[in-house]
């Protein structure tokens, strides 16, 4: 029998910042660090048993101003599976809804004294700044157009375990870039990592400044994921969008959407990510998109308990070493 408690004290390192706010936060031996983790609790959420003690004693706040169901619940999953006293906060219907400022709610909640915070806003920057005004150790579960640190780490999670290595394959990063807090933050990590990268999309949805990112950009699809091994779509977000940025969502899936046709040109094995949730018929065809020959979707949600309980146990080291 599998003795998880002695693999994870042989691999759990304190996290290297008292905040996860950014995938700049990594360095390569931290991310390898942190997935070596995750891939014991990989393992160890897919027993019958899945409990730990491991954050026993600490308090877990997920405050979401923004709505989520992945990335909420495997947090919330991630920080009962670790034994931490885990809350979810309504923002929607907390004292924010009636004219609290984020500070008056990081004061309350500070005088909590909670151990980890995990935090969602709608602007870029939130976490950062809530991540000032309290005692504890904030997590960035996606602040606007900014970072979304978890969900790269995750991504990465995926590919390493689907190809064994991150380092020297090409990541085609494919869609609507320009309001991809997803993008920025896989970017970072792969670049980091030794990957590939490349940007794929219409001009209007490639931001201005990617040729500073690292990356190769291409406008045109076929070009763009020729040859990649992981085809990494984004949704678009329509929400963010202040204008007309596609034609429609008939030509978008003609020229952008990945399809049969598309994903051939790519390299053989190549694998298809997405983040979720997916516009199917625009942004991905729904054959691809259930075809677990390719599709590494699915597997993109299990890898995302084992990524952010690795996080959660990387920020709670270090809370006991500043002791």
């Amino acid at each position: 029998m599998t003795d998880f408690n002695e693999l994870i004290r042989t691999r759990l390192h304190a996290f290297p910042k008292p905040h996860f706010l950014g995938a700049q936060d990594l360095d390569p031996p931290d991310i390898a660090n942190l997935l070596d983790l995750a891939d014991v609790f990989v393992d160890l959420n897919r027993q019958s048993t899945k409990k730990l003690d491991l954050l026993r004693g600490r308090t877990l706040v997920n405050m979401f101003f923004e709505n989520s169901t992945r990335t909420q619940s495997s947090f919330e999953l991630a920080g009962k599976r670790l034994g931490a006293d885990t809350i979810n906060m309504s923002m929607k219907t907390s004292s924010v809804a009636k004219g609290e400022t984020l500070i008056d709610t990081a004061v309350t909640l500070n005088a909590m004294k909670p151990d980890l915070l995990v935090v969602r806003h709608s602007a870029s920057g939130a976490a950062a700044l809530l991540a000032q005004k309290v005692g504890c150790s904030v997590v960035n579960a996606g602040d606007g157009q900014h970072q979304h640190p978890t969900q790269a780490l995750l991504d990465m999670l995926s590919i390493r375990r689907a190809f064994g290595h991150v380092d020297g394959l090409t990541i085609a990063i494919c869609g609507d870039v320009t309001h991809s807090r997803v993008a920025r933050s896989n970017v970072i990590l792969l670049n980091a990592m030794g990957a590939n990268v490349r940007l794929v999309g219409p001009p209007t949805l490639i931001p201005g400044d990617a040729d500073q990112w690292g990356t190769e950009v291409y406008h045109d699809m076929r070009e763009g994921i020729a040859g990649a091994d992981v085809v990494m779509m984004l949704r678009l977000q329509l929400e963010r969008m202040d204008g007309a940025f596609i034609p429609s969502a008939r030509e978008y899936y003609r020229f952008f959407g990945l399809d049969r046709e598309k994903l051939a040109v790519a390299a053989p094995g190549a694998k298809v990510m997405h983040p979720g949730p997916m516009n199917r018929g625009i942004e991905i065809d729904s054959e691809i998109a259930d075809d677990l020959s390719v599709s590494l979707i699915q597997d993109q949600v299990e890898m995302g308990v084992a990524a952010r309980m690795a996080v959660l146990a990387s920020l709670a080291a270090r809370l006991e070493n500043d002791r």
